[in-house]
C-alpha cells in the first residue's frame, strides 16, 4: 500500500488538504496516511500525529518566545514522517513549519518525494526563499498564476492549480430555514483562524456589534470560524449577552450564510477571496502587535494586506489595519458601504473581474489529487 504524509500548520492548511486528498480518496482507497492536521483531516479518517493547535502561532515575537517548542516539534514530526517512511510529503500553506520539516525529511530520506501546496508568498517579502526552496522541494502547487514567473526562474517544477476558495461550488444548497438567522439581514463575521488572531481581533469586533446594536441597526451577525475556535468564540459572546450573534463552523452552513449576507467583515487572509466569490461586498481588517507590525513594515515589498488590492496595486476592498482597525472605524466603513450600495456594487464588479484572471479551468482539489496520485505511480 502507497503511503502520504499530510503535513499543515493551521486551520486553513488542514481545510485544503482535506478538500484535495477527499477527493483522493473518492478514486483510491488503496493509499493509508497520517498527518498533522486538524478537524477537517479528521472527519475524513486521517490521525494526527498531535493536535494542530499545538504548533500555531502568530506574529514574529509569538515565535520567538516559542522557538524551542516548535523546534521540538519540527523534529518530533520529522521522525514521525521518517518511521511512516510515505512515498509522497504533502506539505500545505504554513512555510515557517511545514517546509523547515520538509528540508530536514529531505535531507535524511532523499527518496520521499516532497510537493508543497501554497507556495510561500516570496512576492511579498523573503524572496531568497525560493533559491532555498529547489534544493528540497520536488513539486510546488500554485494558487495564482502569476506566481509561476518567480520559480521559473528559479526552475522549480511548478504547476499552477487555482485557489479553491475561488471554485464553483456545484454542491445542493443546505436548508438554512431552522436557525435563527432566517429572514434577517445578516453580516458575516471573519475573524481570523488562529486563536492568537481571535484573542486581538474579537474584542474588537464585539465592539463593533456594540455599536450597530446602539444605533438600531437590525442585523444579525454570524461569526465564520472552526470547529477548534469555535467554544472559545460562542463563550465569549455568551458572557457579553447580545441575542443577535451566531457562530456556525459547519463547512455548508457556512456557505450557504455567506451567499445571504448583505456585508462581511473579514480578518486579512484568502477567506476575503471566497467572500468575493460569493458576491458579498466587504472590508478588511487586521491587527499586529506594535514590534510585529513594524517587523512586518521592514520585510514586505507590498503597499497593501489584501490579495484582491495586491493584485490590482489599490485599495479596491478598504482595509482597516493596525490603529484603523478598531470598532469606531469598523462600524463607519460598514455604515458608509451599506447606506452607498452602488460602492458594493462597483467593488464586487472589479473584485468578479480580478477573480477570472486567477481562477483555474478546473477544480484545483482535482488537478491536486491528480498530482499526487500520478506522482505516487510515477
Amino acid at each position: 500500500m502507497k503511503k502520504i504524509f499530510v503535513l499543515t500548520g493551521e486551520p486553513s492548511g488542514d481545510k485544503l488538504a482535506s478538500t484535495a486528498i477527499s477527493k483522493l480518496q473518492k478514486n483510491f482507497s488503496d493509499i493509508e496516511y497520517l498527518s498533522v492536521g486538524g478537524s477537517n483531516l479528521k472527519k475524513i479518517g486521517i490521525r494526527s500525529i498531535f493536535e494542530l493547535k499545538e504548533i500555531t502561532y502568530l506574529g514574529f515575537t509569538s515565535v520567538l518566545l516559542n522557538i524551542f517548542k516548535i523546534k521540538k516539534k519540527i523534529d518530533q514530526t520529522v521522525d514521525e514522517i521518517l518511521k511512516f517512511n510515505p512515498e509522497i510529503l504533502f506539505s500545505v500553506d504554513s512555510p515557517d513549519f511545514t517546509l523547515r520539516v520538509a528540508e530536514k525529511v529531505k535531507k535524511k530520506n532523499p527518496k520521499i518525494k516532497t510537493i508543497h501546496y501554497v507556495a510561500p508568498q516570496v512576492w511579498i517579502w523573503r524572496k531568497n526563499r525560493v533559491k532555498k526552496i529547489k534544493k528540497f522541494i520536488d513539486h510546488i502547487l500554485l494558487l495564482f498564476d502569476f506566481e509561476k514567473k518567480y520559480f521559473d526562474e528559479e526552475k522549480i517544477y511548478n504547476t499552477f492549480v487555482g485557489h479553491p476558495l475561488i471554485e464553483n461550488i456545484t454542491t445542493g444548497k443546505t436548508d438554512i430555514n431552522n436557525l435563527p438567522i432566517k429572514d434577517k439581514k445578516i453580516i458575516s463575521v471573519f475573524p481570523g483562524s488562529r486563536k492568537s488572531e481571535i484573542n486581538v481581533l474579537l474584542p474588537i469586533l464585539i465592539d463593533f456589534i456594540i455599536l450597530m446594536n446602539k444605533k438600531k441597526f437590525k442585523y444579525n451577525f454570524v461569526f465564520h470560524t472552526t470547529d477548534e475556535n469555535k467554544s472559545f468564540i460562542f463563550d465569549y459572546v455568551k458572557d457579553k449577552n447580545l441575542k443577535n450573534i451566531d457562530v456556525i463552523s459547519d463547512e455548508n452552513i457556512k456557505r450557504e450564510i455567506l451567499s445571504n449576507s448583505v456585508f462581511a467583515v473579514c480578518k486579512s487572509g484568502t477567506v476575503s477571496l471566497q467572500v468575493c466569490n460569493s458576491n458579498v461586498p466587504s472590508i478588511i481588517i487586521y491587527k499586529l502587535s506594535f514590534i510585529n507590525f513594524m517587523i512586518f513594515k521592514l520585510l514586505v515589498n507590498v503597499k497593501f494586506a489584501n490579495i484582491i488590492n495586491i493584485i490590482n496595486n489599490k485599495e479596491v476592498i478598504p482595509e482597516l489595519l493596525q490603529g484603523e482597525c478598531n470598532a469606531k472605524e469598523i462600524y463607519n466603513s460598514v455604515i458608509y458601504m451599506l447606506k452607498n450600495p452602488d460602492i458594493g456594487k462597483k467593488q464586487l464588479e472589479e473584485c468578479n473581474l480580478t477573480l477570472r484572471g486567477i481562477r483555474s479551468k478546473s477544480s484545483s482539489s482535482s488537478e491536486v489529487a491528480l498530482i499526487l496520485r500520478n506522482s505516487l505511480m510515477s
